[in-house]
């Protein structure tokens, strides 16, 4: 804890966007414009790779009202990056922000994005430069340490599950087994949201595939028939990054030769692939002709009005924090949320070390997992204050009437 220094302020976007990233850009806008130690406030375009070049926006110069509106527009209002910057580009950045006179910087995104301004922050520190680095967290894969939940996450599982929700009477209509792809490379959260739009004891999804646990591929065609057999129709929810127990992607087993990425993954999103081969699987061992898939892809990160406004509320609050925790003194941290209570729910914003929140990731926790292919009732209690109150929706009782003779 230091004394605040008057200066500019930069802010930027990173990694993939959501329904509410905004929120935060413009709370940590909105917050600043109350202490005079942030002289101005700059948006970096396309993140890091703005600050590299210098191709900074003035934020101050956009009107209240074209401000809130961005507030409920989704995607990321600066464009956002997927570049993991290096030392070198790191003093690059910093000699650029003492350049400008910048002493405040608010990084928006994920782990990488914290490791980002912590090494930042540590250039400031071997230079003597009083800085204050902050990371205020976004990502709907709900895989950030330290925290309860991520924002972002609430309004992309409201999609999810609304979305299941829709398929699961689809396939009511029209029986057949329907397997829905949902983004998660490592982390099942916004699979398993998928369940929580369930009202009836026979609705979908039946089966919710996780990278958290093995997938064996004869374990479930049997799992699919096993359900076929006892509702007609049978709908699957599945990570995008299933893999099997040797932590190979089911994606490169089923399909072989597959695209990678910069950083050599195996590329998941953007391809049908994996859904497609899951359908071919259960066709050729069941012999049912009505076998569907969906890839969600990017769907469930941008899509207009579903948004959930618990989720809208604590994005703004955490870009609000991060420039109050700056401006008290404090040289660097990330902003996390602390589940107080789930009924009511309520929760606390804590400022925690960059350092805890860079690098690593985290998986679902195993009491919210049910076996290989279920979902216990504790995620429930603690997901559905993310997203939300869902529709509800109604049956027929089908009372039927004597035939006549």
């Amino acid at each position: 804890m230091g004394s605040a220094y008057n200066g500019r302020a930069v802010i930027g976007q990173s990694g993939g966007p959501t329904n509410v990233i905004n929120q935060s850009l413009i709370g940590a806008v909105l917050e600043a414009s109350k202490y005079h130690e942030i002289t101005d406030f700059y948006g970096a375009l396309n993140g890091v790779e703005g600050i590299l070049k210098e191709n900074f926006i003035n934020l101050r110069a956009e009107s209240l009202d074209n401000l809130e509106l961005v507030t409920r527009t989704p995607s990321s209002a600066l464009r956002s990056v997927r570049k993991k910057v290096n030392k070198e580009e790191c003093q690059i950045i910093f000699d650029n922000f003492r350049k400008h006179g910048v002493r405040y910087f608010f990084y928006i995104g994920g782990n990488d994005s914290a490791e980002t301004a912590h090494i930042i922050n540590e250039f400031a520190k071997d230079a003597q430069y009083e800085f204050h680095a902050f990371h205020i967290p976004k990502t709907i894969d709900n895989d950030l340490k330290e925290t309860d939940h991520c924002p972002g996450f609430g309004s992309a599982g409201r999609f999810v599950a609304m979305a299941f929700q829709g398929i699961n009477l689809d396939n009511l209509s029209l029986p057949g087994v329907y397997i829905g792809v949902v983004m998660g490379r490592h982390a099942g959260f916004l699979t398993a949201a998928s369940v929580l739009g369930k009202g009836q004891n026979d609705d979908g999804p039946h089966l919710v595939y996780l990278p958290e646990t093995s997938f064996d591929t004869d374990a479930f065609v049997a799992d699919v028939e096993r359900v076929y057999k006892k509702y007609g129709r049978c709908v699957v929810a599945v990570s995008e990054g299933v893999h099997d127990a040797k932590g190979t992607p089911i994606i490169q087993k089923l399909v072989g030769n597959v695209e990678k990425d910069s950083h050599g993954n195996v590329q998941l999103s953007g391809t049908g692939a994996l859904g497609d081969s899951l359908v071919k699987l259960v066709k050729n061992k069941m012999k049912i002709s009505r076998v569907r898939s969906d890839t969600f892809g990017y769907l469930q990160r941008c899509f207009p009005t579903i948004v959930s406004e618990t989720d809208a509320i604590e994005a703004r609050r955490v870009g609000e924090e991060a420039v109050r925790a700056a401006v008290s003194g404090r040289y660097e941290g990330s902003i996390a949320i602390k589940r107080r209570s789930n009924d009511p729910y309520q929760v606390d914003y804590e400022v925690v070390e960059l350092k805890k929140v860079a690098k690593n990731t985290i998986s679902m926790p195993k009491h919210f997992i049910e076996g290989t292919n279920g979902i216990t009732d504790k995620f429930v209690e603690y997901a559905l204050p993310l997203v939300g109150e869902l529709p509800a929706t109604g049956r027929l009782h089908n009372v039927s009437i004597v035939k006549s003779r």
